[in-house]
């Protein structure tokens, strides 16, 4: 791999979670009902990063759940004999509320696709939103995301890493070149 460039910096990723902490309120009329749900490893400190934004403006605690898709993914064959399994933790009731799922990048769309069949495991809510820090292009499922950091365009051979300080020591967005 070969770095090829510093996308976003410190300052750029906590105005962009600023910047959606806001959209998600205004597209969901409020905070009421809403619930944030981060994707492993890095969606779960951006949900609860984007929580405490959301509590400095409007004063409302709202709840963040942890989600693991290991046992979800369609490529779970070619992950290796034993995946790692991890915590999901939503210890409140989905049904008939907005979720917000949260994740570092969205890429070919089938993580999001594994992230709903687990979400819908456990209950029904009303509306599934996403966000995400980086939007790479390159679909191959019909999903979008609703709230995005920074669209990048990238070609199949580049790697976007989103640093979340929780994570790996700091903040940033870098662009890496597979060889």
């Amino acid at each position: 791999m070969t770095f090829k460039a510093q996308i976003m910096s410190p300052d750029d990723v906590r105005r962009a979670l600023t910047r959606i902490a806001h959209e998600i309120v205004e597209k969901n009329k409020g905070t009421e009902g809403l619930i944030l749900v981060g994707i492993h490893t890095r969606g779960i400190p951006m949900a609860q990063r984007i929580a405490e934004i959301i509590k400095t403006f409007e004063g409302a605690e709202i709840p963040v759940g942890v989600l693991d898709i290991t046992l979800y993914r369609d490529d779970l064959s070619e992950i290796g004999i034993q995946p790692k399994v991890r915590e999901t933790r939503i210890p409140f009731d989905i049904a008939g509320r907005s979720i917000v799922l949260v994740d570092d990048v969205i890429y070919t769309g089938r993580t999001v696709r594994a992230a709903l069949d687990a979400l819908v495991d456990l209950g029904r809510p009303q509306r599934i939103y996403l966000a995400v820090m980086v939007d790479r292009g390159h679909r191959e499922l019909p999903i979008r995301a609703d709230f995005v950091g920074k669209n990048l365009p990238t070609s199949k051979s580049e790697l976007v890493k989103v640093k979340i300080a929780e994570t790996d020591g700091e903040d940033g967005v870098e662009l890496w070149e597979r060889q």
